[in-house]
């Protein structure tokens, strides 16, 4: 994308700061004092001065400063927009409720996640061999897998954050196959077609064992002629899947589709909008998102609150518009496993993202406010509990990069 080309976002006006272009109103220039279509925040008083006439804004992210995401808002429904949400409603089948806690839920799920882990590794060991899947090494794990994520999605998620892994094939197969059953969850697909979604995530890039392993642990910029080396991991997946018993044409499709992209900009058939199939729509943006998120060979990792706000800022090229916000309303602004600083200098890890009050998770502390390890990690329930100890609003102040203040995801794990 050139440097130049505008990438507006739509943010409340409580996330104004100095050094933000402000290229839109929620009301006409004419109607304030400004008198520009277009206006650089030099400092707080013209903070202020917005802060008294609109309640939301748009930010040219190219001109200025980007946005914390907690305060992105979504443009009011649109014809397009309201074709889309029948679109997603028209997916739902169930109205899938949290049926055990988190902790109770945690145990089970890791028995699922470790089963699930082994019989991924077990099968990239066949392909790398020469051997064909054997899809039934694969389907156990997957259905104990959505049995968890239907009871309480948020432990599969966490466990996917805390159980980093340095391989990033297993690592990102794990991942696409956890957040497209979550996604898939909260959409309202049934069981069968959650097992199917799921599946159809842990095979797409099944290709990638054909290409060169030096290819694939490069680091830095490929060459032309690598790109369209590892774009053929498409192809060699489909002759991957297309010859294993089992596989349904859904997932052909969705493995078949899954790097293409809203605008026609993917690959390898350039299809765009509905052209491409819901599923293939469904597991790229979960690709893209887990990819984002993992320690690659080629590019350092994004924090989840980061890989949230790429999302956003690519609805409407990359991704469908409506499909972004159905999965920001799976995962939250800060989403499960997220490490997060609060406005009283307390830090946690988010546990929990309440789906009508994305900006208020349930997270476990665990620094004090002066940055010092708790004796006993501590829930807290942003959407239970409004102040501090000293009685001062409590929100989230800002989203924490992995690692942040020596914190190891692996001594996370609840017992």
């Amino acid at each position: 994308m050139n440097a130049t080309t505008p990438r507006e976002l739509r943010i409340s006006v409580k996330g104004l700061e100095a050094g933000m272009f402000v290229s839109r109103l929620d009301r006409p220039w004419i109607e304030t004092k400004f008198p520009l279509q277009g206006l650089m925040l030099a400092d707080q008083s013209m903070i202020d001065d917005l802060r008294g006439v609109c309640s939301y804004v748009y930010i040219d992210t190219s001109a200025g400063r980007s946005p914390d995401p907690r305060w992105l808002e979504f443009d009011e429904p649109t014809k397009a927009k309201a074709n889309g949400k029948e679109e997603f409603e028209s997916l739902r089948r169930n109205d899938w409720t949290v049926q055990s806690d988190f902790e109770i839920e945690l145990k089970q799920a890791e028995s699922a996640h470790e089963d699930l882990q082994g019989s991924i590794e077990e099968v990239m060991t066949d392909l790398e061999s020469g051997k064909h899947i054997d899809l039934r090494k694969l389907k156990d794990g997957v259905s104990a897998m959505v049995d968890s994520i239907l009871r309480n999605p948020a432990a599969f998620t966490w466990l996917k954050e805390i159980k980093r892994r340095d391989n990033y094939a297993y690592q990102h197969a794990m991942g696409c196959a956890i957040w497209a059953g979550a996604f898939g969850r909260h959409l309202g697909l049934d069981k069968a077609e959650l097992h199917e979604l799921a599946l159809g995530a842990l095979l797409c890039d099944v290709g990638k064992t054909r290409l060169p392993i030096e290819l694939l642990a490069k680091q830095g910029r490929l060459e032309p002629d690598e790109v369209e080396l590892v774009h053929r991991h498409v192809e060699h997946s489909l002759e991957i899947v297309q010859s294993t018993p089992g596989v349904t044409q859904r997932m052909i499709d969705m493995v078949a589709s899954h790097h293409e992209r809203h605008d026609g900009s993917g690959y390898p058939q350039g299809l765009s909008g509905s052209d491409i199939p819901m599923y293939g729509r469904i597991i790229g943006l979960v690709d893209s998102y887990d990819a984002m998120t993992c320690v690659r060979p080629w590019a350092g990792s994004l924090s989840p609150h980061k890989a949230v706000s790429e999302l956003y800022e690519q609805r409407g090229r990359q991704f469908q518009p409506e499909l972004v916000e159905q999965f920001i309303q799976t995962c939250g602004i800060y989403p499960t496993g997220s490490l997060v600083e609060l406005s009283s200098g307390e830090v946690g890890v988010v546990t929990a993202v309440h789906s009508l009050k994305r900006l208020r998770p349930r997270l476990m502390l665990l620094l004090d406010r002066n940055k010092r390890p708790l004796e006993q990690f501590r829930p807290l329930d942003l959407s239970q509990v409004d102040h501090d100890d000293n009685g001062e609003p409590l929100t989230v102040r800002s989203g924490l990069p992995v690692g942040a203040y020596g914190i190891d995801p692996k001594e996370l794990f609840l017992d």
